[in-house]
């Protein structure tokens, strides 16, 4: 079996970081101006800022553009109105079509052009379906973990990272992405088929996730990437019973039994 491109998807600090590191020394192209490594990811974030550029600019324009006032704030709650680099924290509804305009369309067509590639970004989840026409069958692979454990995550590298400055993301939201996130992966993306892989964060930090990962790739992966050094976040707030039941259904396509399910709230 020749090796296969593939895409990594899945909500930000979710773990799919330390799946494109397992796949980093497996001769794929990842970009050619990756993110640095820092306190955040250390042992890097395998993200390239073409490829991140691209998909921000394809969310920006059906992401909120001004704050939440009267009623809709009441809702909802505060909305973070977000900037450039800022989209792997938008909250779209399944609804919501993303286009594509042409000039964005040569931009992909020259990233994908160098094979075999594997791309991360946690933005294709909303945008993969504008990348399919140039991905030939790259396996999508689906990265998720406990969403509390995520949100949490989540919290704190937005008050950490400095082009994350000024969102004011705390847990009620990071739940809200987490959630939208992995809705649309399911209703939208998995909904049009495609060669799909779920991987719980727990299968490939304990490595149970490798044999298959390898044989659907035609790779060899590296399994002494992923250490215990990456799990550092727990279940923060309470988890509202409709994302539980959505991690649930992510955990039966991976083939999963959570030990702990996370604590879901009234």
């Amino acid at each position: 079996m020749s090796q296969r491109n593939c895409l990594i998807l899945g909500s930000g600090r979710s773990g799919t970081s330390m799946a494109a590191g397992i796949l980093a020394q497996a001769g794929y192209f990842m970009g050619d101006d990756l993110w640095p490594a820092d306190i955040g990811n250390p042992k890097g974030y395998f993200e390239d800022r073409e490829v991140n550029t691209i998909n921000d600019e394809l969310i920006a324009p059906v992401a909120p553009k001004t704050p939440p006032r009267g009623l809709r704030k009441l809702l909802f709650g505060d909305t973070p109105v977000l900037k450039h680099y800022q989209h792997w924290i938008a909250a779209l509804s399944p609804s919501v079509s993303i286009t594509c305009p042409p000039a964005m369309s040569q931009r992909i067509a020259v990233v994908t052009a160098r094979q075999p590639f594997c791309f991360k970004d946690p933005r294709f989840s909303y945008t993969l379906s504008v990348w399919r026409p140039y991905i030939g069958d790259a396996l999508l692979l689906c990265v998720f973990r406990n969403p509390g454990a995520t949100a949490s995550s989540m919290v704190r590298e937005c008050q950490r990272a400095e082009h994350m400055q000024g969102t004011k993301v705390d847990e009620r939201w990071a739940l809200k992405v987490w959630e939208a996130m992995y809705r649309y992966i399911l209703d939208v993306h998995y909904a049009q088929g495609g060669d799909w892989m779920f991987a719980h964060y727990d299968q490939l930090l304990d490595r149970s996730a490798g044999t298959e990962l390898e044989r659907r790739l035609g790779v060899e992966i590296d399994r002494d990437f992923a250490s215990a050094e990456f799990n550092r976040s727990r279940p923060g707030a309470a988890v509202p019973r409709r994302a539980l039941r959505l991690y649930e259904r992510l955990c039966t396509l991976a083939r999963y039994a959570p030990n702990r399910r996370p604590p879901p709230s009234a």
